[in-house]
């Protein structure tokens, strides 16, 4: 379903600025201090990264802030173009990265509902059928007219992962939504992820929880500085991660 080969993402930290003629000017003299500076201006967060997701797969990413996994979700969504390498995804994908992002703050959960669901793809008809499923499943009933900008952080979460999960996505790739929302909430949450794997969704999650890694995932992929430090069995990668972050 997804075929991740010798991917590489660089991200330019832009920690000097070159507006200036002064400073034009010292580039046009000094090309070699120049192409020096710019080298360590560049970040790379991905650094061949190659593997693939099966169909009906369940794929973690572990690994520690900064490692790359948030990274890889992007590309592998679409979100970003690596600037090495290329994925191939075989399947309509449901991104749940950086939830609430397509939400328009001064509108209603409401509205956002039929916004946010026409950025996912679902049509107008679709979302009215199921409009009463997602309100109950969010949870949010009695803010359905309250502006967006006034909610929670868990609130949003709430209401975007109860429309992105209103269908059975071929692929899904989450990013930490587990850890949302208060207990009874996050546990719903991973009841409805179980129901989505059972029902043979392939998913790619990130998590710092190892608890809901070795839950959930079939196979994990450890990530450190943006490579790829080891792979495989689910408990074998979580014992080693756990021993190397203690040592």
């Amino acid at each position: 379903m997804i075929n991740i080969e010798h991917v590489s993402m660089r991200f330019n930290l832009g920690i000097e600025k070159e507006f200036s003629i002064k400073q034009a000017f010292v580039n046009f003299l000094s090309p070699k201090e120049r192409k020096k500076r710019k080298k360590k201006e560049e970040f790379w967060a991905l650094k061949d990264v190659s593997f693939n997701v099966e169909k009906g797969e369940v794929v973690g990413l572990i690994g520690s802030n900064g490692a790359g996994k948030s990274t890889l979700l992007k590309v592998v969504s679409g979100v970003m173009k690596p600037t090495k390498g290329k994925v191939t995804v075989k399947g309509v994908i449901s991104p749940m990265i950086e939830l609430g992002a397509g939400f328009d703050g001064n509108l209603t959960a409401r509205e956002n509902i039929f916004l946010n669901g026409a950025i996912l793809g679902y049509s107008k008809k679709f979302l009215t059928e199921k409009f009463d499923d997602i309100v109950e499943f969010s949870e949010l009933k009695d803010f359905l007219d309250v502006p967006v900008k006034n909610f929670s952080s868990g609130m949003v979460a709430k209401l975007a992962f109860s429309i992105a999960t209103i269908v059975n996505p071929e692929i899904l790739i989450v990013d930490e939504i587990l850890a949302v929302g208060d207990i009874k909430f996050q546990e719903k949450s991973k009841k409805k992820m179980m129901e989505l794997i059972k029902g043979g969704t392939t998913v790619l999650y990130v998590s710092h929880s190892l608890d809901s890694i070795r839950d959930l995932c079939t196979k994990v992929v450890w990530l450190d500085h943006g490579e790829i430090v080891e792979m495989g069995k689910t408990n074998k990668i979580c014992d080693d991660y756990y021993k190397e972050q203690l040592s």
